[in-house]
């Protein structure tokens, strides 16, 4: 258990010292990563913002706090990484997009460079979060639009759950789709429960 430990702390270590993107990246590398060997959810998101560059804590922002009133957790059972495991698509800032309408997309040496070593290292994973296009382009139905993936959320259960992003935006489009309050975040909750074992009923 210690040199898995060990070998653990050292790949988490590598990814937060991560520079293969410098030149890339306007704001500088920053790699924003969160993991323990015992988590049970794992998180794949697209990639940081400018708040969360600064800070350096996964989701500190308006997104998180959304994102966890639709998971049914607080901010304590978050930011533990015994729990939560935390591996967007980008793990750095990737800048504003010069076009406007939000962030650039991830940076694309990531995902293949370092995802499938961090996954190996987290065997009791029994929920996996998806969220957004870039996480779903990759690791799910390519030829769907985010829409229609996270509709067909039955698909994947019990253990992949797809999310829209959680930013300022995606409240209109929960104006537009009512049966995602309705009918995906209770499942999420309970998905969430169950995998936490917190016990309980989704509400």
């Amino acid at each position: 258990m210690a040199s898995q430990q060990l070998e653990f702390d050292t790949l988490l270590s590598d990814i937060r010292r991560c520079t293969l993107c410098a030149a890339d990246l306007p704001f500088g590398p920053r790699p924003v990563v969160q993991a323990g060997l015992g988590a049970r959810i794992l998180i794949i998101g697209q990639a940081p913002g400018r708040k969360v560059h600064e800070s350096g804590v996964p989701w500190r922002d308006d997104s998180g706090d959304r994102l966890r009133d639709w998971m049914g957790i607080d901010i304590e059972q978050f930011y533990d990484p015994d729990k939560i495991a935390i591996m967007p698509m980008g793990f750095c800032y990737p800048g504003p997009n010069p076009k406007g309408g939000g962030d650039l997309p991830p940076m694309r040496r990531c995902a293949p460079t370092w995802h499938e070593r961090l996954r190996s290292h987290l065997p009791h994973i029994g929920l996996t979060l998806v969220v957004g296009r870039y996480a779903q382009t990759h690791y799910l139905n390519k030829r769907l639009s985010l829409g229609e993936t996270v509709r067909g959320f039955r698909d994947h259960l019990p253990d992949t759950i797809p999310l829209p992003h959680p930013s300022w935006r995606v409240v209109r489009w929960m104006g537009l789709n009512p049966w995602y309050e309705a009918d995906l975040l209770p499942v999420l909750r309970q998905r969430v429960r169950d995998v936490l074992g917190t016990g309980g009923q989704a509400g």
